[in-house]
């Protein structure tokens, strides 16, 4: 039977990644990202929820997130979910994080500015 398991985020880093070394010597960087959500409530007013998601990046892809992003980064990222249980004082306890597989970094570079629309159409159906 078929399975899938792929997540698709675009959030903010809440702070700026953290890189350590496992035992096995492969590189693993942590992070955070916050998606924002707006909604209408019954009554017709506007809200906004947020989500926060653990990231965790390895290797190549681990070492481009350290380098590139920051604390409030606009990115976009691809992965799998992975769920950690482990005991704390005779507690089974669990913690998913995302997996990080791909990562798009959506910000501008500085001085850049906002891509100009394309030029209007003389005609009324260009076809």
């Amino acid at each position: 039977m078929p399975a899938l398991n792929r997540v698709q985020l675009i959030g903010h880093l809440g702070k700026d990644p953290e890189t350590r070394f496992i035992p096995t010597g492969q590189k693993v960087c942590n992070f955070s990202i916050a998606v924002n959500r707006r909604y209408t409530t019954k009554e017709g007013g506007s809200k906004e929820s947020t989500e926060w998601f653990n990231i965790e990046a390895w290797d190549r892809l681990g070492e481009i997130c350290q380098e590139h992003l920051k604390k409030g980064s606009l990115v976009y990222l691809e992965g799998r979910l992975h769920t950690d249980v482990y005991e704390k004082a005779g507690e089974k306890r669990y913690s998913t994080k995302v997996v990080a597989l791909q990562m798009q970094m959506l910000d501008r570079k500085p001085g850049e500015s906002e891509p100009a629309p394309p030029p209007a159409e003389d005609e009324e159906f260009p076809f």
